[in-house]
């Protein structure tokens, strides 16, 4: 039969007493009137944020479909602000609004957290739009100039960019169609895909947008003879405000020519020259989809035709011409690239080429 001694229980309950730590928790818990919670987590795991505090409750937008909350329910705030993981990791990845994967290739593995609402860099802090961002589109680079700040995620491969393509309220088919596209060109190596679809909830869809930079729901319509994109131009590289210029002048000079021209019967031979250079001109700002163009590529099309060398061809001709063109300089004359890539001016030297 063991013995126990009385000072050995002491000994026992004073190390115990000892050891015993005592901690405190005020936790701000509550119930649910109607379906929410703030910043909280209900027992069977949403998430939501609160966005309305009344006096006597919250009201809460949940990050979730919320079918197992019902009135009764207890909540619990978590004492935080909504936040996401961020990664490099993310790079090549589909993913939802709360950076949840959504394409099947397993879990992202993350070691930083950034609110969903980040404050936004103050006005003083920020440098203006210096640096052009080639979309490979000549209408666009060379009419519409755009800075680094808006993107057409092929064309920057090789260009230190990432690219974030948010998804809100389109088809599923349609996003992985995008998806497709851009792996099939390896431009998912430097962006992350943001997809909230049609089905998903419209709290999902609200915080969608906090992923981007810039959000175009409607894009503005633009008329070449009026419009002007400063912010943009400032940012252009001094090559294509040399050609660009007379190509904006040109398209705005045949789109008052063709207006009359409807009218006119009888027009003279410069008028007519001019109307079919301004087909011509037309005819080059074409390109086929998911088709963009080196800034060099741009600038030689343009010059092609704001100096007549199209004139002698059928419009239908003009797309084929360009094509070999290009190829010609592109394999024969490289020094052409390397002029306009190192000084961004369309020299002399260039120009002889």
């Amino acid at each position: 039969m063991v013995t126990i001694r009385a000072d050995e229980i002491s000994n026992i309950i004073r190390e115990r007493i000892e050891q015993y730590n005592k901690e405190v928790k005020i936790v701000n818990t509550g119930t649910v009137l109607q379906v929410g919670d703030g910043i909280a987590r209900i027992y069977e795991g949403t998430i939501g944020i609160a966005l309305n505090l009344e006096s006597n409750n919250v009201g809460v937008v949940l990050m979730g479909d919320g079918l197992m909350i019902q009135e009764g329910s207890s909540v619990k705030a978590t004492g935080r602000i909504a936040q996401i993981p961020v990664s490099e990791a993310y790079l090549g990845r589909v993913i939802n609004a709360l950076a949840k994967p959504i394409d099947g290739r397993g879990e992202i593995s993350a070691s930083e957290s950034r609110l969903i609402e980040s404050p936004a860099p103050g006005i003083i802090s920020r440098r203006s739009v210096y640096e052009p961002l080639q979309t490979g589109l000549i209408a666009i680079d060379s009419m519409i100039p755009i800075g680094r700040a808006t993107d057409t995620i092929l064309n920057q491969q090789g260009k230190n960019g990432i690219c974030v393509y948010v998804a809100i309220g389109q088809k599923a088919s349609s996003v992985a169609q995008v998806v497709t596209t851009l792996q099939e060109r390896g431009a998912m190596d430097y962006t992350i895909v943001v997809a909230e679809t049609a089905d998903s909830p419209a709290t999902f869809q609200y915080l969608a947008p906090s992923g981007s930079g810039l959000i175009f729901y409607v894009p503005p319509a633009k008329n070449v003879g009026i419009s002007v994109s400063r912010v943009g131009s400032a940012a252009q590289i001094k090559a294509m405000k040399q050609v660009a210029g007379k190509l904006k002048l040109e398209l705005a000079q045949f789109a008052e020519l063709s207006a009359f021209a409807q009218f006119a019967s009888d027009l003279d031979k410069a008028t007519q020259n001019q109307l079919a250079r301004g087909q011509r001109l037309r005819e080059l700002l074409k390109q086929s989809q998911s088709a963009p163009l080196t800034v060099e590529e741009p600038i030689m099309t343009i010059y092609t035709g704001t100096n007549g060398y199209l004139d002698s061809l059928e419009i239908g001709q003009v797309m084929t011409f360009l094509v070999e063109l290009r190829t010609y300089l592109k394999t024969n004359k490289p020094l052409f690239q390397e002029i306009i890539s190192s000084t961004k001016i369309f020299t002399e030297e260039a120009e002889a080429l």
